[in-house]
C-alpha cells in the first residue's frame, strides 16, 4: 500500500472514532458553559459566582461587550453559533467542529512529523494521534483545546515552513513569492489562535525561542514584524474589549485580571483557579496522564526519551538541534500546564507532541534493528507490533467514547476520561422535553432579573407566535440533585433561550407560601411537570404533593431510571 493511501486510510479511521456517535454522551463538563453562550453570543450562564459585564451594565450595555467575553476569547463561541444555526440546538452542532478539527489535526501532525523528520515518522505520528484515547475525547466535546491544538499544530506548520529557503523549480530560479506567503499566513494564524484560547499564547515564547537559537537574522525580516501585525490586528477586539473593561470596572478580563493579579470585587472566588500549590499540581499530574490516556501510549511515550538520549553520545549537538523544537515545545507546555494546572482538558495539548515523540521511537527502533540484523522477520514483527498498537488504541478509544459505557478494568481497558461526557440521562431528559414542548409557545413566563433576559425571553415569544404556535400554559419545577453543567444546557436553555417557566422545587414552595395554595391556578398554569432526579428522596411536602400523580420515567442508555417526571 502506498504511503499516500495509509495516510488515508489513517484519516478515515480517525475521523470514524471522532464522527461516530459524536451527539452521545451528555453535556456535563465545560462545554456547556460555550455552548450555551455561544447559541445566542450572549455572555450569560448563570454563573452566581462569576458575573460578568452584561449583569453589571444590565439596562445600558455599551458596544464593546460584543467584542469578547469576560473570561475568554469569542471565536470558539462564534463557530458554534454558526453551527448550531445551521443545525440547530444540540450536542451534534457544538461538537461537530472540535471533531472536524481533531481529525484536521491528525493531518496536520503527519506534514509536522513529515517537515521535521521523515514521511515515516509522520505516519506514525497521525496513526498514534489519530486513535489515542486522549485526542478522540477532545475532539468529541465542545471544548476550546480541539481548536487549541489544531491553530499550534498550523502555527508551528506554518512557522517551520517560513523559514525555510524557497527552492527553486528545474530551469528556473528562486520562487520568492512561496516563501514570503507563508509568515502572511503564521500571522493569521496566530490572530485566530489567540482569539480561541489565551493558552495559545504559549506559541509566542517557543518560536521566539527557537529563533534566538537557530535563526536569528529572521527577528531584522520585514516579514516577521509583518507576521506579529497582522496577528495583532486580528486579536485586537479581545484588545479593544479589555482596555474598555478596563476603563469601566478598573480591571481586566477574568483571565488577564487573574494573570496580571488583580482582585476585582466582582470575581473573588475564581472557579478553575482553585489549583493548589506547585507540589500539588506536579503530584496530580501524573494520575491525571493516567487517567486521561491509554496505559500503552503513556509507556510508548516515555520509552521515546531513549530515542533522544542514545543519540546523544554519538552526535550530541546533531541530536539537540534535530529534535530541538519538538523539545522547547514539550517543556514549554509542560510548564504552562504546571502554571495553570493539569486539568484533563489542558493535559490534551500535549498529546500531538507525545505521539510524535513515540514515532520518532518506534522509528528509531525499526531503523536501528533492521539495519544490524538484516532479518526480513524482524520487519514482518515490527508491523506485527505496530498493528497490534493501533488495534488496542482503537478499541481503547471506542471502550471509552463511542460504547456508551465501557467494560472492563481501569485503566487497562476502561478510563476514568469517560466521566467527561458521561451517559447519566440528561440527554434522554433533554429529548423529552423538546418533544413535549415543541410547536408550542409559553402561555405564561416569570419575569427575569435583567433587562437583556427579558428582550430574550420577548423575542421568544414573538417568534413563536409568529410561527403561529399555540400557547401552552406549562410549569416545569425540578426536584433534587442535578449536575450544573447538564441542567444549564438541558433545562436552563429552555428558560432563558425559550422562556419556558422553569424554577426549583423550594422556589415553589416559596411562592405557595407568600400568595396562597391557589396561586399557580391564578396565574393561569393548568400543566405541571416536576422532574425528580432519581438519587433523590422527596421531601414528605413533596411526596403529599405528588401523590398519585402520573409518572413518566426517563431512563439512561444503560436502562438506569435516571428522572421521574411526575406531570398533571
Amino acid at each position: 500500500m502506498s504511503k499516500r493511501n495509509i495516510l488515508i486510510l489513517i484519516l478515515i479511521v480517525s475521523a470514524a472514532l471522532r464522527l461516530i456517535s459524536l451527539s452521545s454522551g451528555d453535556t456535563i463538563n465545560d462545554e456547556v458553559f460555550m455552548s450555551f453562550r455561544g447559541l445566542g453570543m450572549i455572555d450569560f450562564d448563570e454563573a452566581s459566582a462569576q458575573t460578568t459585564p452584561l449583569e453589571w451594565l444590565d439596562g445600558n450595555i455599551p458596544w464593546w461587550t460584543h467584542f469578547s467575553f469576560h473570561d475568554h476569547p469569542p471565536l470558539v463561541f462564534f463557530v458554534q453559533h454558526i453551527f448550531m444555526k445551521i443545525l440547530g440546538e444540540n450536542n451534534l452542532a457544538f461538537r461537530l467542529p472540535s471533531a472536524l478539527l481533531g481529525i484536521a489535526s491528525v493531518y496536520l501532525i503527519y506534514l509536522l512529523g513529515a517537515l521535521l523528520y521523515s514521511e515515516n515518522i509522520g505516519l506514525i505520528a497521525a496513526t498514534l494521534l489519530g486513535t489515542t484515547l486522549n485526542n478522540v475525547y477532545i475532539s468529541r466535546v465542545g471544548m476550546q483545546e480541539s481548536y487549541v491544538i489544531f491553530f499550534m499544530l498550523l502555527a508551528s506548520y506554518l512557522f517551520l515552513k517560513s523559514l525555510e529557503a524557497p527552492t527553486p523549480e528545474k530551469g528556473r530560479g528562486p520562487d520568492q513569492s512561496v516563501g514570503k506567503k507563508y509568515p502572511l499566513w503564521l500571522g493569521m494564524v496566530l490572530g485566530l489562535a489567540f482569539l480561541v484560547k489565551y493558552t495559545s499564547f504559549i506559541l509566542v515564547p517557543i518560536f521566539l525561542v527557537y529563533l534566538a537559537f537557530f535563526k536569528r537574522d529572521y527577528f531584522t525580516n520585514k516579514k516577521f514584524w509583518l507576521a506579529i501585525t497582522l496577528s495583532i490586528i486580528i486579536f485586537s477586539p479581545v484588545i479593544i474589549y479589555n482596555v474598555m473593561l478596563y476603563k469601566t470596572a478598573g480591571h481586566f478580563d477574568f483571565q488577564f485580571s487573574y494573570l496580571f493579579g488583580q482582585n476585582p470585587k466582582e470575581w473573588q472566588v475564581a472557579p478553575g483557579k482553585e489549583i493548589g500549590t506547585l507540589k500539588d499540581r506536579i503530584f496530580v499530574s501524573i494520575p491525571r496522564m493516567i487517567s486521561s490516556n491509554s496505559w500503552l501510549f503513556l509507556l510508548l511515550s516515555a520509552f521515546s526519551i531513549l530515542a533522544f538520549i542514545f543519540p546523544l553520545f554519538n552526535n550530541p549537538k546533531e541530536t539537540i538541534k534535530k529534535h530541538s523544537f519538538l523539545v522547547a515545545y514539550l517543556i514549554f507546555l509542560i510548564l504552562l500546564i504546571l502554571k495553570i494546572g493539569p486539568s484533563y482538558r489542558f493535559l490534551t495539548m500535549l498529546t500531538p507532541f507525545l505521539a510524535l515523540s513515540a514515532a520518532i521511537f518506534l522509528n528509531y527502533i525499526y531503523q536501528n534493528y533492521s539495519n544490524v540484523l538484516k532479518n526480513i522477520r524482524i520487519s514482518k514483527m515490527y508491523l506485527i507490533i505496530l498493528s497490534i498498537i493501533l488495534a488496542f488504541e482503537i478499541f481503547y478509544s471506542i471502550n471509552n467514547q463511542i460504547a456508551d459505557y465501557p467494560i472492563g478494568p481501569a485503566p487497562w481497558l476502561s478510563s476514568k476520561i469517560r466521566f467527561e461526557n458521561y451517559n447519566w440521562g440528561y440527554n434522554e431528559l433533554g429529548d423529552f422535553f423538546e418533544k413535549e414542548l415543541a410547536d408550542k409557545v409559553p402561555a405564561l413566563t416569570f419575569n427575569p432579573k435583567y433587562k437583556f433576559l427579558d428582550d430574550l425571553r420577548n423575542s421568544a415569544i414573538e417568534k413563536g407566535v409568529a410561527s403561529g404556535y399555540p400557547p401552552y400554559p406549562a410549569l416545569i419545577v425540578l426536584a433534587g440533585n442535578f449536575d450544573k453543567g447538564a441542567k444549564l444546557w438541558t433545562l436552563d436553555r429552555l428558560h432563558i433561550y425559550h422562556a419556558w417557566p422553569i424554577i426549583s422545587i423550594e422556589t415553589y414552595f416559596q411562592f405557595l407560601k407568600e400568595n396562597g395554595f391557589d396561586y399557580y391556578g391564578r396565574m393561569g398554569f393548568k400543566k405541571y411537570y416536576f422532574v425528580v432526579s432519581a438519587n433523590s428522596a422527596l421531601t414528605p411536602e413533596l411526596n403529599k404533593l405528588l401523590e398519585n400523580k402520573y409518572i413518566i420515567p426517563i431512563y439512561n442508555k444503560r436502562g438506569d431510571e435516571a428522572f421521574k417526571i411526575y406531570t398533571f
